[in-house]
């Protein structure tokens, strides 16, 4: 099975039943942040389709929470990242990976907001490395929290081969 395809027992690709795990997840993302349900608890902690939201914060107790946070990784394995209006003006550090769905449409397009990285003081995590021009790995682990911005993006989902959640986290987003 290769990215983003689904191959019958004779190897043969169906066309009839193709479906994007990373959309279907993205939808259920979507879904979760609309319509919170009631469930058992979870094997694992981040799995992307635990409900309701707000568990991958604080399982065993409820919080508020209004966004599952998640990022995306290309057919490359690099994380994909997107381009926010750094409303500070202090520093450049305008790149993220991490995203909040607002809207899935024509099957497997979808808008994401673009969130802000910060650390645990709050202060805004650049993700770049030293030369600005790549993404840098081990900076992923100092973010802890996140700022909604006003950038979005719009995203054939289909292009994706990973989607990992992150946290749900209130952001005071309006739908």
């Amino acid at each position: 099975m290769s990215c983003g395809k689904r191959n019958d027992v004779g190897g043969a690709e169906d066309h009839h039943h193709h479906r994007n795990c990373v959309c279907e997840v993205v939808r259920a993302i979507k879904d979760i942040q609309d319509n919170a349900v009631d469930v058992d608890c979870q094997p694992c902690l981040t799995d992307c389709f635990l409900e309701p939201l707000g568990d991958l914060v604080a399982p065993s107790r409820r919080r508020r929470a209004d966004t599952r946070v998640f990022t995306l990784k290309t057919k490359d394995g690099s994380p994909f990242h997107a381009f926010y209006k750094d409303t500070d003006f202090k520093d450049h550090d305008c790149i993220s990976v991490f995203f909040r769905v607002e809207s899935i449409f024509d099957g497997c397009c979808a808008t994401l907001r673009v969130l802000e990285p910060r650390d645990h003081h709050g202060k805004e995590v650049d993700l770049l490395n030293e030369c600005g021009t790549k993404i840098k790995l081990s900076k992923l682990c100092k973010v802890v929290d996140f700022d909604s911005t006003d950038s979005c993006v719009t995203v054939d989902l289909s292009c994706f081969c990973a989607v990992q959640c992150i946290k749900d986290v209130y952001l005071g987003v309006c739908d």
